[in-house]
C-alpha cells in the first residue's frame, strides 16, 4: 500500500511526530510505501529521509494519490482529503487535549490510542463505536533493548520529559533525601535527546509518562509515573495492564506532584518487579504489532470506500462547514493564513466543478473574504 501520513510538522521529538516516524518505519519494513506529509520541516523530517522515508512539503510534490491517508490532525488532513476526492482515510487520535475531529464523511474509521482518548471519542466528539478501533502506543523493541539487573538500591534516576522544567525541582528534592542523584533529558531544561535508547539504560529510576515511560520499561528501568499535571504510581506488574490501557498518561496522573508524593513512589522500587514490567512490556507493546493493526484497518478502509463511493457533494458541504466555523478562530499568523487560504479555494473550486453543488456559498464567500483580508 502506498499511505500518506499527515501531521502539522515534523520538526522536533514530541509524541505525535514520532509516531508518524515509527509507523512510516514499520511500514517500509513491509515493503508498503510510507509518505510523511507537512506543511512544516525540520530535524525530524531529515530522519524519515534518512531512513529512505520520502517526505514532502507540498502535495503537489507527492504526485501519484495514496491508496489511503493516515491523517493525525484537522487542517493538514483536509487539505489532503480535497486534494484527493476518492481516496480513504484513518484518523488517529492521540490525546485527551488534542482538537475534536473535524467530522467527514470519507472519514470512516478512527482509532484512539488509549482508553482516556476512546472515552472522549465516544462521550463528546461524536465518534461512532463501530468506527473506532483502540491500537495502543508501542515501543521500537529493535531500538530499545533492557538493561542488566537493577540494583537493590536505586542510585540514578532520570526525568524525561519535554517539560521536565517545571516538576524537575521537587523530584530533586525528594531523590536527594535518598542519595540518588538526578538527572534530566528534554527539551524544556535545553537537554534534548536525538537517541534515549542509549541513555536510558543508565538509570534505575525514571519520571516520565505516556510514550517516555514506555521506552524506559522496555529498556529495563524502574518507571514512576509523574509530568507537571501531577504524579502517577511506580508501574508496578499487578497495575501494568491498567496503566497502560490508560497509556501510561494523564488519567494515571491523579495525585498532586509533592515531595513527600515522589519519595513515597521511590520507597516502593522494586528492581525484581520492574524486570517483571519490562517483560510483559515487551510482550504486549511492541511497534511491529501495532503497525500490523494499522495495517488491517488501512484494508478496511480501502475495502469500504471500494464498496460505498465517495460523495463529492458530500464531502464539499463538510468541508465548507468546517471551514466556515474555523475562520473566526484562525490566529492569523503567516502560516495559517497560507493554509486556510489553500484550503478555503480548494473547497471553493472543487463545489464549481461539482453539479449540484454550485450553490455552495459559504466557502466561496469565506474565500473570498480571506482573499481580501490576506491583501490588506
Amino acid at each position: 500500500m502506498r499511505v500518506l501520513l499527515t501531521h502539522s510538522q515534523l520538526e522536533t521529538r514530541t509524541g505525535a511526530e514520532l509516531y508518524v516516524h515509527d509507523v512510516a518505519v514499520g511500514l517500509l519494513a513491509r515493503g508498503h510505501q510510507p509518505v510523511a506529509y507537512a506543511p512544516k520541516l525540520g530535524a525530524l523530517a531529515e530522519l524519515l529521509r534518512s531512513e529512505t522515508v520520502p517526505v514532502a512539503e507540498a502535495l503537489a510534490d507527492v504526485g501519484d494519490p495514496p491508496d489511503v491517508i493516515h491523517g493525525q490532525d484537522n487542517h493538514v488532513l483536509l487539505t489532503a482529503l480535497l486534494h484527493w476526492p476518492t481516496v480513504p482515510v484513518v484518523r488517529v487520535l492521540h490525546g485527551w487535549f488534542d482538537e475534536r475531529p473535524v467530522p467527514f464523511p470519507r472519514i470512516r474509521h478512527f482509532v484512539a490510542v488509549d482508553d482516556t482518548v476512546r472515552d472522549r471519542a465516544l462521550g463528546e466528539w461524536g465518534v461512532p463505536a463501530a468506527a473506532l478501533a483502540t491500537v495502543r502506543n508501542f515501543v521500537d523493541l529493535r531500538r530499545f533493548t533492557p538493561r542488566g539487573p537493577l540494583p537493590a538500591t536505586p542510585a540514578r534516576a532520570l526525568v524525561f520529559s519535554n517539560y521536565a522544567a517545571a516538576h524537575l525541582p521537587v523530584i530533586r528534592g525528594a531523590c536527594e533525601a535518598h542519595g540518588i542523584a538526578v538527572d534530566v533529558a528534554g527539551a524544556s531544561t535545553g537537554a534534548a535527546v536525538e537517541r534515549p535508547e542509549a541513555l536510558l539504560g543508565r538509570y534505575d529510576i525514571v519520571f516520565a509518562k505516556a510514550r517516555c515511560a514506555m521506552e524506559a520499561m522496555a529498556s529495563g528501568a524502574a518507571v514512576i509515573l509523574c509530568d507537571a499535571s501531577g504524579l502517577g504510581p511506580l508501574v508496578t506488574s499487578a497495575a501494568f495492564d491498567d496503566l497502560h490501557r490508560m497509556n501510561f498518561g494523564l488519567r494515571s496522573l491523579s495525585q498532586p506532584l509533592t515531595e513527600a508524593g515522589v519519595a513515597a513512589a521511590v520507597a516502593r522500587y522494586d528492581p525484581a518487579d520492574a524486570a517483571r514490567v519490562t517483560e510483559r512490556l515487551r510482550a504486549v507493546a511492541s511497534l511491529d504489532d501495532a503497525v500490523d493493526q494499522l495495517i488491517a484497518i488501512y484494508e478496511r478502509a480501502i475495502a469500504s470506500t471500494a464498496a460505498t463511493a465517495p460523495d463529492a457533494a458530500e464531502d464539499m458541504r463538510a468541508a465548507a462547514a468546517y471551514l466556515a466555523a474555523l475562520a473566526p478562530r484562525l490566529a492569523w499568523t503567516q502560516s495559517t493564513r497560507a493554509l486556510a487560504y489553500q484550503m478555503l479555494r480548494r473547497a471553493y473550486f472543487g463545489a464549481q466543478q461539482l453539479p449540484g453543488v454550485r450553490r455552495l456559498l459559504p466557502a466561496r464567500v469565506a474565500a473570498q473574504r480571506l482573499q481580501r483580508k490576506l491583501q490588506r
